[in-house]
């Protein structure tokens, strides 16, 4: 075989090889031919290849760990320097034998025997051809076996289809030397000066990005073209995992372009920051870790911060979404998960507490007594969803205060007057500017405990609109088989609501919806009888004003007629906040005495008050004792409270019924029953049919400007018309009140103690009342009765005798029942 000078060594750099060392490093068309046309021995020694694959003409450099391999080469750089070179199928294997090894390997000269300075040795192969391993020879020292010719198919070396796939391998070798930056760019200048076409796939085989199982499976390719294109395909491959990983290389480079900007720029602020004395985001970052640790929150919300907070640490805290992030992690921080306030459980303080600040409300009173008894207790159960309606002022806000402090709990007060927004409860989706939790959640972050008093004020008077409705929103919150997740759009998480203790106000109950009214336990709060308001304006009102304003508790002193006079010329309400506010004047009086060094009237007098408090527009609900036929004292109830009204009915020539006085459509309703019952039954209440045929009934209840509705004056409106027809009295000092139906039943009413009371303030001795409303009138205290006759009935006849009494009226009308002539 004909020697050349080296002209290139394929990547290697041995300190050890000399300038001058024969090596064949590029073979040409020539060379090539000659090869091939030389013969290889019959038997070779066998150098088994780990994880490698010698292809003929490539020069390779191979460290012989084995102590068969380093004989092998020692012995055979002695002699003819001819040996086989065969990769074994299985790396792993530490002593192969014939059967481990692959059938085909290559004919290699050995160029070089280095020593190298680590003791181990080296040796330079440069393959000559491809062989077939036959028959073992001999096993020790190491493998000899007789050797085989392989039989290549070389008949389309000059085709040009060969060819063109040849110029793709070259140009594919190119791109995929300029795309890998591990191979020097030399290669690329020896790919271009490869003349021989089977060389050329072999350099490259060799140095291709393969496992030695695919470069074995090249290597055993006989035939040339398919060898050629099985190299293309793998070429291919290769090519584009390089591209797609050139690719992502580009996209993360540029990316950690953006990211090491961005940290350069944010160290900076962080120090112009730490130099005007600001807080960096990194220490509020910090900050936020710190007190996550002492919360005692649920393993959900904890998972939900630490994922949110490394959301914002991935943030940049120029952009607007940053702040939102960070006003939704202090809300995290700051609501009161799994903190509660201890109750108190001395139940004595709690009654003495609730009995010091409210006169009355015995019903309320037990009801938080009870709670705290279960309490004590069991030591855990789901708050009751108290409601307390009444009318005005009767202290039901004021209440809430009390059971907080007899309970050791925070007070919470939210207004639900006016409320038409369903956000408002919900809160916003957090993903919009300006999001907001609901104010349920603001409240308990407010309180910082999970189990305060909630009073939610006003409840009859929400609204709903466009933006949806409270109400329904309201059902979760109140419902203590839900409010243990209750779901804020903002927190986008439960919330336990479950020991919260809401307390809802109203003062129309039917105004609350159904479902609502459905889930809450109704506790009603009835207005204040006179001796009442004198006891509450003596013990609270009068030292509460006094101490507002400035003034010592003996500043001013007001006798229990001089409170009574307040009270009857001055309010007109079931509940006490006019009467404060007629006594917060009386205590400015003093106040501005004494701030002017003026004498002044410590004892208020009657005539004193009436010229501080001035003419009173307000009528005093007294009875009028009437000798005209067909008035009727009536019991009536609002919001306000309680009320008389006048009931009056006259006669005239013609027919049918007119009602005035502003009266709804059930109170028209009862007037038209009340009228026909007595047309049907005429004879029995002693008239004359033909009085209601030919004369007129006009029915009038006073004050004209105030609405009025309800069925509670059938039996009023019934003994008026019997009066009017009949031109008999109607008994004195008597009041009534009762729904009255076609078959003559009266039916029960409801407000019976704000009727009753405001039949004691008019001077009432007589009330007549369903059978039915016994229960709620014995569910009054005595006193509030005192002086008082009841008359229970059941059939609307019974009212007639009880009230109507058998004598005329003075000048009754002389009625005129003459048949017109025609």
């Amino acid at each position: 075989m004909a020697k050349f000078k080296i002209k290139a060594f394929d990547n290697l750099s041995l300190d050890s090889i000399e300038e001058d060392s024969e090596f064949i490093p590029l073979l040409s068309s020539e060379d090539e031919e000659e090869i091939h046309k030389e013969g290889i021995p019959n038997q070779l020694p066998i150098l088994p290849l780990r994880n490698s694959v010698l292809f003929p003409g490539v020069v390779i450099p191979i460290t012989a760990g084995r102590d068969a391999s380093i004989q092998l080469v020692k012995d055979a750089n002695k002699g003819d320097k001819i040996i086989g070179v065969v990769a074994q199928k299985n790396e792993k294997v530490d002593d192969p034998e014939l059967a481990d090894l692959h059938e085909v390997g290559t004919v290699a000269k050995i160029l070089k025997l280095l020593k190298m300075p680590d003791g181990n040795t080296t040796v330079i192969l440069q393959g000559t051809k491809r062989f077939k391993v036959g028959a073992l020879v001999k096993k020790e020292p190491y493998l000899v076996a007789e050797s085989l010719v392989f039989e290549e198919d070389r008949s389309a070396i000059k085709d040009k289809e060969f060819k063109a796939i040849i110029d793709s391998v070259r140009e594919k070798a190119l791109e995929i030397i300029h795309l890998n930056p591990a191979l020097p760019t030399e290669a690329s200048f020896a790919i271009k000066n490869i003349d021989s076409k089977t060389f050329l796939l072999n350099f490259i085989s060799s140095n291709m990005e393969l496992d030695a199982n695919e470069k074995q499976e090249l290597l055993n390719e006989p035939n040339l073209k398919e060898r050629a294109l099985l190299t293309l395909r793998k070429m291919d491959a290769e090519l584009q995992r390089l591209e797609l990983k050139q690719d992502i290389q580009s996209k993360t480079r540029t990316d950690m372009d953006k990211q090491q900007r961005e940290y350069f720029l944010h160290q900076q602020l962080k120090t112009i920051q730490e130099e005007l004395g600001e807080v960096s985001y990194h220490e509020e970052i910090e900050e936020m870790k710190k007190k996550a640790k002492s919360k005692k929150w649920s393993k959900e919300a904890s998972e939900r911060f630490h994922k949110e907070l490394a959301r914002l640490q991935r943030m940049n805290p120029q952009v607007a979404e940053y702040s939102m992030q960070r006003s939704y992690l202090d809300l995290l921080l700051e609501l009161p998960w799994n903190e509660y306030s201890k109750d108190n459980f001395d139940l004595k303080r709690a009654q003495r507490i609730l009995d010091r600040d409210h006169s009355g409300m015995e019903k309320v009173k037990d009801r938080v007594i009870e709670h705290l008894a279960v309490l004590k207790l069991k030591g855990d159960m789901k708050s009751p969803i108290l409601c307390l309606y009444g009318p005005p002022g009767v202290g039901k806000t004021s209440l809430g205060h009390s059971i907080a402090e007899a309970l050791n709990r925070k007070y919470i007060r939210m207004s639900l007057g006016g409320l038409r927004d369903e956000a408002e409860i919900r809160g916003h989706r957090k993903t919009y500017i300006g999001a907001l939790p609901g104010r349920i959640l603001q409240s308990i972050k407010k309180a910082g405990t999970s189990n305060p008093v909630f009073i939610l004020d006003e409840i009859d008077k929400l609204g709903n609109s466009h933006q949806g409705d409270p109400s329904s929103a309201m059902l979760e919150v109140l419902d203590p088989e839900q409010n243990g997740s209750f779901y804020d759009n903002y927190l986008e998480m439960g919330y336990d609501l479950s020991k919260v203790l809401f307390i809802a106000t109203a003062n129309n109950i039917y105004d609350v919806p159904w479902a609502l009214r459905d889930r809450m336990e109704l506790i009603q709060l009835t207005g204040y009888t006179l001796q009442e308001k004198v006891e509450i304006a003596r013990k609270h009102l009068l030292p509460k004003q006094l101490k507002e304003h400035g003034l010592e508790a003996n500043a001013i002193k007001l006798g229990t007629k001089e409170l009574e006079l307040v009270i009857d010329e001055y309010t007109r309400e079931s509940g006490v906040r006019n009467l404060e506010k007629r006594l917060a004047k009386l205590v400015r009086y003093a106040a501005k005495s004494k701030a002017m060094d003026e004498t002044y009237e410590v004892d208020l007098s009657e005539s004193k008050i009436k010229e501080l408090l001035g003419v009173t527009h307000l009528g005093v609900d007294k009875y009028e004792k009437t000798e005209v036929a067909g008035v009727v004292t009536g019991l009536s109830w609002s919001v306000n409270g309680g009320d008389i009204m006048y009931i009056e009915s006259i006669i005239s020539k013609g027919s049918g019924m007119t009602i005035t006085g502003n009266l709804g459509t059930v109170m028209k309703e009862s007037a038209t029953i009340a009228l026909e019952y007595i047309k049907a039954h005429a004879k029995t209440f002693g008239i004359e049919p033909k009085v209601i045929d030919k004369y007129k009934v006009h029915i009038h209840v006073p004050e004209g400007a105030t609405p009025k509705d309800g069925p509670s004056a059938g039996i009023a409106l019934l003994t008026s018309l019997v009066s009017v027809f009949t031109q008999r009295k109607v008994k004195s000092h008597i009041a009534m009140t009762g729904e009255i139906t076609l078959r003559g039943k009266v039916l029960p009413i409801g407000g019976v103690k704000e009727k009753i009371l405001a039949a004691k303030r008019a001077n009432i001795k007589e009330i007549i009342m369903s059978e039915e409303n016994r229960k709620d009138v014995e569910d009054i205290k005595p006193i509030y009765v005192k002086g008082l006759k009841f008359h229970y009935i059941t059939d609307m006849k019974d009212v007639i005798e009880i009230a109507v009494l058998p004598q005329k009226v003075k000048h009754p009308i002389n009625f005129d029942l003459t048949d017109e002539k025609k």
